[in-house]
């Protein structure tokens, strides 16, 4: 380890943060209270982080000038989002640390690397197969069993830049259908439920590991987190495990969020990883209302080099996320007991926009 990737900050240091959405907004929040300012760089002006941040930079990420000033203002850099450009990484650290580091960024922007990284990791996935042309679609379809999801191999989120295929009717096209840009088919998973695990490790490589939340989507939109997860303690166990695995191998300095099949009782393997998100994520919010340390500030404590603190809950949660006009209704929510709403500052409205999440706690007794 390089004196500079082992830098410790203190108090009154300044964390610079690619991306100013509410991602970047909580981490700005989170590291308020520990004595820690925030820089955050975006290209948007009406990024939300911006109005909580101690200083923002409007400027897009293949701007080298604002780069280097930005670099110069800063003690650390990490971002709220996995597709950062990774010239714009590599120029970063070169004058300055970067957590999570390039190695993260580059498994999790590309699907084929980061489904070939956990395999080689020994973390069980789906089948899968690079594809480059409509002619190898169908031929894997079939070694993958006849029904896959298309995805490109780089972008798309919640989503876009996918297609189910469930026959090779499907798979005419396809790869055309996408773009004809670098793709990647994976094999169908008829899980049972979809979970997440929430992870963090130090610059020291000390790991902790949050409960296991369970996951239910609408319209390809997370739409509740809640924990404890309908599975038993050992397939728990074994979720937390692998994400653990996952943060050593990396090398990891952060948080990290590990989506996960599991698949019904009887399958040969019954959980599988999906993705891998380097960063801080949508399925951690729960964390904000039931543990003594959210996710968000995990993640500044371990991109400062700081202790890591506890990941235990104090109480069973359900996040929801608010979506669209759902955030309009702001008053009643704050009027249910046991509910904490966290709206983003967003200026609009949109259909399908993430505007906020409310966490409803069940305390646990003793």
């Amino acid at each position: 380890m390089t004196s500079s990737n082992a830098r410790i900050l203190k108090p009154g240091d300044t964390i610079g943060i690619l991306g100013g959405g509410q991602l970047g907004r909580m981490l700005a929040l989170a590291a308020a209270p520990l004595g820690l300012k925030t820089h955050v760089l975006c290209p948007d002006p009406e990024s939300p982080a911006f109005e909580v941040a101690s200083t923002h930079t409007i400027a897009g990420y293949d701007d080298t000038s604002a780069l280097d000033i930005f670099a110069s203002a800063v003690d650390v850099v990490t971002y709220e989002f996995e597709n950062v450009p990774g010239p714009t990484a590599a120029h970063l650290a070169a004058r300055v640390p970067v957590r999570p580091g390039a190695d993260a960024l580059a498994v999790s922007q590309d699907r084929l690397s980061e489904k070939t990284f956990l395999r080689e990791a020994g973390i069980p996935v789906a089948g899968f197969a690079a594809i480059d042309t409509d002619a190898e679609v169908a031929p894997a379809l079939e070694r993958l069993g006849g029904k896959g999801i298309l995805k490109t191999r780089r972008l798309g989120y919640d989503g876009k830049g996918q297609a189910l295929l469930r026959s090779v009717t499907d798979a005419r096209d396809a790869h055309s259908r996408l773009g004809r840009v670098p793709a990647i088919l994976e094999a169908f998973v008829p899980f049972e439920r979809e979970v997440s695990v929430i992870a963090a490790r130090g610059v020291d490589g000390t790991v902790r590991a949050y409960d296991v939340a369970e996951n239910v989507h609408r319209d390809h939109i997370l739409k509740t987190s809640t924990v404890p997860a309908g599975i038993d303690a050992e397939l728990a166990a074994e979720a937390r495990a692998m994400a653990e695995t996952i943060c050593e191998k990396l090398g990891y300095v952060g948080v990290i969020g590990v989506e996960i099949f599991v698949l019904p009782e009887g399958a040969p393997q019954r959980i599988l990883v999906n993705e891998v998100a380097p960063r801080v994520h949508n399925s951690g919010h729960w964390t904000e209302a039931a543990c003594q340390v959210s996710q968000f500030e995990q993640h500044i404590r371990a991109v400062a080099g700081w202790p890591l603190g506890s990941a235990e809950r104090h109480s069973d949660v359900t996040m929801e996320n608010l979506i669209g006009a759902e955030a309009d209704d702001w008053a009643g929510i704050l009027a249910e007991p046991g509910a904490s709403l966290h709206l983003y500052g967003k200026a609009e409205s949109r259909p399908g926009r993430k505007m906020g999440h409310v966490n409803r706690l069940r305390l646990l007794r003793p």
